[in-house]
């Protein structure tokens, strides 16, 4: 078994790659139970084999490539997407190309030149609805089919429900659209994280008494408008915090802008990257009339941060260390 998160890519040569792995295929757009539950059964079926567990999954997403033009809410941008899987136990990834000739690929091409010939598998998980190949023709239903007579073992989970509503990534960025944090973060079993180097804006904060870390996020970013009480990573270190993500109407309503204040902090973190935890919705980006009411609203969301906050103490995803 592998002792560290190994990345493969189309570049990596075959001989270093690990013959007879398991692998885990999906998007695996924000990692949540539903793609935690496909990731088990390749760690079940390792350990059972003696052999390594790997994710394989595609970047660009497929939908980017063959959707340019629409705005896609990514919830883990790559780099991202590979900590959360590397926080799994899983050995690594396989990080395919999605481009003309994957999306050009036929299922049976894709099974026994990508799967077979390259990665060498021996067995694979899927989630029930994980189509792949040209067309969308790959289904859990054929690898099933081709699984005894290429000698692959194969398991197929089913949908994970909560409260009777399937877990998708999907459903899980409407949630944060509409600031159902606590939807979210129960869908994705942990909660939903951002990460950004910290610019330099306008520097207002410091006048109103509450510095704060901005960060640029996604243009295509479709978390609602608000205050949220969030936690804050910086390498191994954690912060509470208090975070406004909107345009800021009550000074110039410009373009969207992550502005966290880490309670109980002193220090410069600009260049620093941050990993910013969404734990709970406080209320609505609003205008404010004067300085002094908008001060006033931002000792209360401050406080009822703090509340939120240490009714989640534990709060923040578990990530892993990419080798």
């Amino acid at each position: 078994m592998t002792t560290e998160f190994t990345v493969i890519r189309d570049a990596t040569p075959v001989a270093a790659i690990p013959r007879g792995a398991v692998v885990a295929m999906g998007n695996f757009d924000g990692v949540h139970l539903g793609h935690r539950a496909v990731i088990d059964a390749a760690l079940r079926m390792g350990r059972a084999r003696g052999k390594p567990a790997f994710a394989v999954t595609f970047e660009p997403h497929p939908r980017s490539f063959f959707s340019p033009n629409s705005p896609q809410f990514r919830l883990s941008d790559e780099a991202s997407k590979l900590r959360l899987l590397a926080g799994t136990g899983l050995d690594g990834a396989v990080v395919m190309t999605f481009d003309k000739t994957r999306a050009g690929t036929s299922a049976q091409d894709f099974i026994h030149h990508d799967l077979i010939q390259r990665l060498g598998v021996s067995g694979i998980a899927v989630g029930y609805d994980f189509h792949f190949g040209k067309g969308r023709a790959g289904s859990p239903s054929l690898l099933v089919s081709e699984g005894p007579r290429l000698g692959i073992e194969v398991d197929v989970q089913a949908h994970i429900d909560i409260e009777e509503r399937p877990v998708s990534s999907s459903a899980i960025r409407m949630a944060l659209a509409e600031g159902q944090i606590d939807e979210a973060t129960a869908m994705l079993g942990g909660p939903w994280f951002v990460s950004g180097e910290v610019i330099h804006g306008e520097k207002r904060g410091r006048d109103l008494g509450y510095p704060t870390a901005n960060i640029r996020l996604d243009k295509n970013c479709s978390l609602k408008h608000g205050i949220y009480a969030v936690r804050v990573g910086r390498g191994s270190e954690r912060f509470g915090g208090v975070a406004s993500f909107g345009r800021r109407p009550t000074f110039d309503n410009g373009a969207p802008l992550l502005e966290v204040f880490l309670f109980d902090f002193k220090g410069d973190l600009y260049g620093t990257v941050l990993d910013v935890a969404f734990i709970r919705f406080i209320r609505d980006e609003l205008k404010f009339d004067t300085i002094e009411a908008l001060i006033r609203q931002m000792d209360d969301d401050s406080a009822r941060a703090r509340a939120a906050l240490a009714a989640a103490p534990d709060a923040f995803p578990r990530l892993g260390v990419i080798g």
